[in-house]
């Protein structure tokens, strides 16, 4: 009872949507404590005030981070976006690599392989990946959960296939880090988005690595890349990082403030309390759709369900005040902590059959 209390109490405290806001997968509610951090960065700078403690904000975002995906924080690279990281994995592969993909993955999880033009780049359904390993594929490159449609990822095959192959593997957790607990250090690479179920800011984003950092090599170093950043800004870098900082990019300051303070909700709260809460809306969606005549993309156990026809209703679901999306002609909803059964009715109710 007294976990169950705090939940409620932390997510009141925090939550003040205006609609039925249904559309995590796209991106999060801010909470209360995020944006009056963002409001105090902002007055930093603009009151001319030292920016150490926004940098410091980057190193605990960093930490909080580490935790919450089960890797050392020397691991872990913080930097802008997805697919920059997926662009410097793709850089370190050799011309005629083999590189395993799921059809129709999201879009920064794929084009940096696609672009190079010299990767043998290949598609299979996701039920189909971890049998689509074999002895050519040098990188298996997939979403933990899918954007579109919240189909999870058989994650625990895919690591034997691969390991029984050599094949390294790189998988984006953008749909399922703050809600799905994760094991980041089970694979060679991970990368996530920080403002959707993290809660964050846009703007940021971090690269879990191997500790020998997994053959990749920082093409896109800056400043920041070094082991005294401070002493990297002229000339070329005298000395990498040691850590998996070298793969760092310059930090948008204004988006880890925020995100410190949405991490440090994510651990209050514990992912384990979140995932139950979200997949028992989720489930209840289902439940519901189905008792309506609708069959909903068969997803288990996720945050996301999306229901196939039902996208063309997004216009007008969103007039009457619900927040969610069309994903290729699906309707798209997303369940998090600031979600209740009362959302998941009033939506059940404004849907046809």
């Amino acid at each position: 009872m007294e976990t169950f209390e705090t939940f409620e109490h932390l997510v009141r405290a925090e939550f003040t949507p205006k609609n039925t806001f249904l559309n995590t997968a796209a991106n999060a509610l801010l909470p209360a404590r995020t944006v009056t951090a963002l409001g105090d960065a902002a007055r930093l700078r603009a009151e001319g005030g030292p920016l150490d403690p926004l940098y410091d904000d980057v190193e605990a975002s960093r930490a909080a981070y580490a935790r919450l995906a089960g890797v050392p924080v020397e691991r872990v690279a913080a930097g802008a976006g997805v697919t920059l990281y997926t662009a410097l994995i793709a850089a370190s592969l050799q011309p005629g690599a083999e590189v395993l993909t799921v059809e129709n993955d999201f879009a920064s999880v794929l084009n940096p392989f696609h672009v190079r033009g010299d990767l043998k780049v290949r598609a299979v359904p996701l039920e189909r990946l971890a049998e689509s390993v074999g002895p050519d594929t040098a990188l298996v490159a997939v979403s933990a959960v899918q954007s579109a449609d919240g189909r999870i990822a058989d994650l625990p095959a895919l690591r034997e296939a691969a390991r029984a192959h050599g094949a390294r593997t790189y998988v984006d957790l953008s749909q399922a880090i703050g809600w799905l607990p994760v094991d980041a250090g089970a694979f060679d690479y991970s990368v996530t988005i920080v403002y959707k179920w993290l809660l964050g800011p846009h703007g940021g984003a971090f690269l879990a690595v191997p500790e020998d950092f997994g053959d990749l090599v920082p093409v896109q170093a800056s400043w920041a890349a070094g082991e005294e950043p401070w002493a990297s800004c002229y000339g070329p870098v005298a000395e990498l990082a040691h850590s998996a900082r070298r793969f760092d990019t310059s930090p948008a300051l204004f988006t880890y403030a925020g995100l410190r303070a949405s991490l440090e909700l994510v651990e209050e709260i514990g992912v384990e309390a979140v995932h139950a809460h979200d997949v028992a809306l989720a489930d209840r969606f289902r439940a519901g759709l189905v008792a309506r005549g609708h069959e909903p993309v068969p997803s288990p156990g996720s945050a996301i369900v999306s229901v196939p026809g039902l996208g063309r209703l997004q216009p007008e679901l969103s007039r009457a005040g619900f927040a969610l999306s069309d994903r290729a002609g699906h309707l798209r909803a997303s369940f998090h902590l600031y979600n209740t059964p009362a959302d998941v009715d009033r939506l059940l109710d404004a849907l046809p059959g």
